[in-house]
């Protein structure tokens, strides 16, 4: 009996769940490609081999030793006065420095007398043709006087000179003057200093730097892939939004002993002053090398469990998930060894959020 009222309680409480409707979930929407959607997104296609790579070095900005004048002392001296300083631009023939020296008195002198001495060479041998003209003198008294003024004028002509190539004037003043236009990169020469007459220092060197040159340092690795008239691009600290464009005229072909590197220049164009001597810079060649690999951007890429993934457009799914093996990647340039051929046109914006929408 017991039993009976047991069963009977159980069934009326069991009862009206189990004549409720049981809820179903809402159905998870799914992710569904539109020719709109695609039609928004950047493509991109994987470029096939150049045999080209892209090559970064170190440089260093130095002046064009082609267009450089360094300016030693022609004599001794005391320095009166340094009107220039270090960095200053200059033009041809400005005056860098004035000396007092006895070694241009001596030349002063010496200018002095050849050129009274002409004088009196002219006068004798005007009288002799006037003597010789008239009977007075013999042909060879007026040849002698003709030999005479030939000694004299060039002994003249030798010391105006010496006293011109010395910068000289009156006085045994040396003036000192810049022989090109440029600017002054050195200078070992202040006012009221000493020049001795076994000075060999240059005193001043000054430099067009309407170009200059950039010296590459490239490491043994690399030799072989660096040739000249390769194309140069040239980043500096100072301008790093700007890229300087040259290309490789010269390779020394010999190692640096101690840095193992060997040089190449390239000359760069410098109209506007912006490249310094002494700066360092970055440098990137489009070297030669034997890769036939095709290339992408390297921004095209998905990394995901340590594999690299690209999103290629597929005429039956639209786009579809194509794992990518890398033969290396170098800046913005990555070389596909496995996954892509050239021609390929993948997705280049918003990535990841179709990576995610539509993996499995």
């Amino acid at each position: 009996m017991l039993k009976n009222i047991s069963i009977a309680l159980l069934s009326v409480l069991f009862l009206p769940a189990c004549q409720e409707k049981t809820k179903e979930l809402p159905k998870e929407e799914k992710f569904e490609l539109t020719d709109t959607l695609i039609s928004r997104l950047k493509i991109d296609t994987v470029q096939g081999a150049n045999n080209l790579t892209a090559l970064n070095f170190s440089a260093r900005i130095t002046a064009n030793e082609e267009k450089i004048a360094r300016i030693y002392p022609m004599v001794s001296g005391y320095v009166q006065r340094v009107p220039v300083k270090l960095g200053d631009r200059v033009g041809k023939g400005q005056v860098l420095a004035i000396m007092t020296s006895a070694e241009m008195a001596g030349f002063d002198k010496e200018a002095i007398s050849s050129s009274a001495e002409l004088k009196n060479a002219q006068r004798n041998a005007k009288l002799a043709e006037d003597m010789y003209k008239s009977g007075l003198a013999s042909a060879r008294e007026l040849e002698q006087a003709n030999n005479e003024l030939l000694v004299k004028l060039a002994e003249d002509k030798r010391n105006r000179t010496i006293l011109n190539l010395n910068g000289g004037n009156k006085n045994g003043m040396y003036t000192l003057k810049s022989p090109i236009s440029g600017f002054i990169i050195e200078k070992n020469l202040t006012d009221n200093m000493q020049v001795r007459p076994d000075n060999s220092e240059k005193l001043f060197t000054v430099a067009d730097l309407s170009d200059v040159w950039a010296m590459i340092n490239i490491y043994e690795s690399d030799i072989a892939k660096v040739k000249q008239g390769d194309e140069v691009s040239i980043a500096v600290l100072s301008y790093p939004d700007q890229v300087f464009k040259g290309k490789i005229s010269k390779i020394y072909s010999m190692l640096d002993n101690e840095s193992k590197v060997m040089n190449a220049r390239v000359v760069v164009r410098n109209t506007k002053g912006l490249l310094k001597p002494g700066m360092m810079a970055r440098v990137q060649i489009a070297g030669r090398n034997n890769n036939s690999l095709p290339v992408m951007n390297a921004s095209c890429l998905i990394f995901d469990n340590n594999k690299y993934y690209a999103l290629v457009l597929d005429p039956v799914k639209k786009i579809r998930i194509q794992e990518v093996e890398l033969s290396r990647k170098f800046e913005n340039k990555a070389y596909v060894s496995k996954g892509l051929q050239a021609g390929d046109r993948i997705i280049a914006s918003k990535q990841l959020f179709l990576y995610d929408s539509l993996k499995p």
